[in-house]
């Protein structure tokens, strides 16, 4: 772990402009510097880069961040990787963390973190892949080769129940057990998870493995259970959120402005022996909403690709029903169906990459394939065919929130039901779907919370804040816990930029309220001297929890016989009650 106070100095010593400029020019544009952005296709600049707050923030895409995550993102590091490169470019030493406490003898099976152990794991199928001619013959017989297996850390889980006694020093450790490598059964004894598999490490984007896939060497499940297993669901992996291959497919999809989405680990592995390095795969499950925000920050155009027979098109219409809530209307989503006796695998085995990268350009549009799927069995010839067809169209459309791909496909469906818009927006009443207008930073500031307000203040002036700050605020809801938390990482780093302390809060905030706050904190005035808004925002914010709190006070109180009172109380009763018909 490298210490926080590091990771501060650090993004205190670099300056993000210099840092994002040697890889994306930027022009000044005011007080910030703008760009074309380059984690997404666009023609006129909406990235923006602030010196002040050490901060990146685009406009269409909605990616943003710190000068580390911008190095993660754009080169494709793990997170310790790009502390690393920053600290190398200012001549900083990133220190060292021992983990030995005095007098300890190293261990060298000590069970470490979650994280850790997964790595452990890793080094372990990898040695064990190099040492099982079986498996080494069954990945030659798929056409891959040992430096295609070593990008994607692909390792082998022996046969055997207990093979990881032998890399961890205790396996009752409940660490094993909650991510998921060993399994105990209900007379408590424990098994490894993973036999008999190759096994594909799974990235999350920093780079650190977090779970994994295993399959059988045979073409059928073995006795061990299904031809492909995944890890479950644990406190690092969410299958539903995670890409297989993604961060190490980052770059070459920013570089070919597509994504490749596939149904399997061993499909993105071959089509990465091929040349075609930009393909991910979901992991066990359709795709998902959070897949697709996912891609959307890599690329504009996400193509899925499945098998051509029923199981691939009931998995594409899936795919399609569950990206609908996600789709904006400058994404292209499109839809490759395969002849139904290949997978991605074999048919860029046999056609090669230029083939198949032929075949993407004939892919069903989203809006061809909604339109096509719906009246495939529909001739849509008598009003009950219509009806039918407009009874399936309906929950379609009401999810869709792109403006131009709603109306559009609304007037398709009309065409075709024979209706004109008007009376199909009377017939099936769909919410209205209006044009979203880019937030201006005044109409942001009027309608933010007092909370929120006051932490952009504190994020922007952090060494504003004092000791004393803390001990008059409530911790009742979560924007509460916000200003507390931003309170407490201002007073441990007065002088560190909005970016640094946006860093702070990251592990300890809500996701959906930190996305908030850092799309709120890039509209702020950086040219603004805060101190005096923020001296009255904290006497409005110290009134409020002190109404809030006696009033709660007064509460409790009114509900005790005033006889049961002590004198102290009777008299905060009387002071509070006079207060309270004096305002009203």
């Amino acid at each position: 772990m490298i210490p926080e106070s590091f990771i501060q100095e650090l993004l205190n010593r670099v300056d993000i402009v210099d840092v994002i400029d040697r890889s994306v020019p930027l022009k000044k544009a005011g007080a910030n510097y703008s760009a074309c952005c380059p984690f997404h296709n666009e023609k006129s600049p909406s990235f923006t880069v602030s010196p002040t707050k050490q901060f990146y923030h685009c406009f269409g895409c909605g990616a943003h961040g710190s000068a580390i995550g911008f190095v993660m993102e754009y080169q494709g590091l793990s997170f310790v990787e790009a502390i690393n490169e920053l600290a190398k470019q200012v001549g900083m030493i990133v220190p060292q963390e021992t983990r030995e406490r005095d007098g300890d003898v190293p261990q060298k099976k000590a069970v470490p973190g979650m994280v850790e152990a997964m790595q452990q794991a890793v080094l372990y199928y990898r040695g064990e892949l190099k040492k099982s001619q079986r498996a080494i013959e069954y990945l030659k017989g798929r056409g891959l080769s040992g430096q295609i297996a070593a990008r994607f850390q692909m390792g082998y889980a022996p046969s055997g129940w207990q093979n990881l006694q032998e890399v961890f020093g205790d396996y009752q450790d409940d660490v094993l057990k909650s991510i998921g490598l060993v399994i105990e059964n209900e007379q408590g004894r424990r098994y490894d998870r993973f036999r008999d598999r190759v096994m594909f490490p799974i990235h999350d984007q920093k780079g650190q493995v977090i779970g994994f896939g295993g399959r059988v060497l045979g073409t059928e499940g073995n006795d061990d259970g299904p031809k492909y297993l995944n890890s479950p669901e644990t406190p690092l992996f969410q299958k539903g959120q995670e890409l297989y291959g993604l961060f190490l497919a980052r770059r070459a999809i920013r570089d070919a402005g597509r994504v490749l989405v596939v149904e399997g680990y061993m499909d993105v592995v071959a089509l990465a022996q091929y040349g075609i390095e930009y393909a991910v795969a979901a992991l066990g499950t359709a795709t998902t909403p959070v897949h697709i925000t996912k891609l959307m920050r890599q690329t504009d155009e996400i193509v899925f690709c499945f098998d051509g027979d029923a199981a691939g098109r009931k998995a594409a219409w899936r795919a399609a029903m569950n990206a609908l809530p996600a789709l904006t209307d400058g994404l292209r989503l499109s839809f490759l169906f395969l002849p139904a006796e290949h997978d991605p695998d074999s048919y860029v085995r046999e056609y090669g990459k230029e083939a198949f990268e032929a075949a993407m350009q004939s892919a069903l549009p989203l809006s061809q394939y909604l339109i096509q799927h719906l009246s495939e069995d529909n001739g849509l010839q008598s009003q009950e065919d219509k009806v039918r067809f407009l009874n399936e169209a309906e929950p379609i459309l009401a999810q869709i929130q792109a403006p131009r791909l709603a109306l559009l496909l609304r007037k398709r469906v009309a065409e075709l039901a024979g209706l004109s818009d008007e009376e199909m927006r009377s017939m099936i009443r769909l919410p209205e779907v209006q044009r979203p207008r880019r937030s201006q930073p005044r109409q942001t500031r009027s309608t933010l919370s007092l909370q929120r307000r006051f932490v952009l203040m504190v994020l922007m002036q952090p060494a504003l804040v004092s000791q004393d700050d803390l001990a008059w605020v409530l911790h009742e809801g979560e924007e509460d816990a916000l200003v507390k938390h931003a309170l407490e990482a201002a007073i441990a780093y007065p002088g560190a930029k909005p970016a640094g302390l946006l860093l702070q809060l990251q592990n300890r905030v809500d996701a959906r309220l930190m996305r908030e706050l850092e799309r709120e904190i890039h509209l702020l005035d950086e040219q603004v001297d805060y101190s005096l808004e923020f001296e009255g925002a904290r006497k409005q914010l110290r009134d409020m929890y002190a109404d809030r709190q006696g009033k709660t006070l007064l509460a409790r109180m009114q509900e005790k016989k005033i006889s049961d009172m002590t004198e102290q109380e009777k008299a905060l009763l009387k002071a509070m009650v006079g207060a309270t018909k004096n305002r009203s």
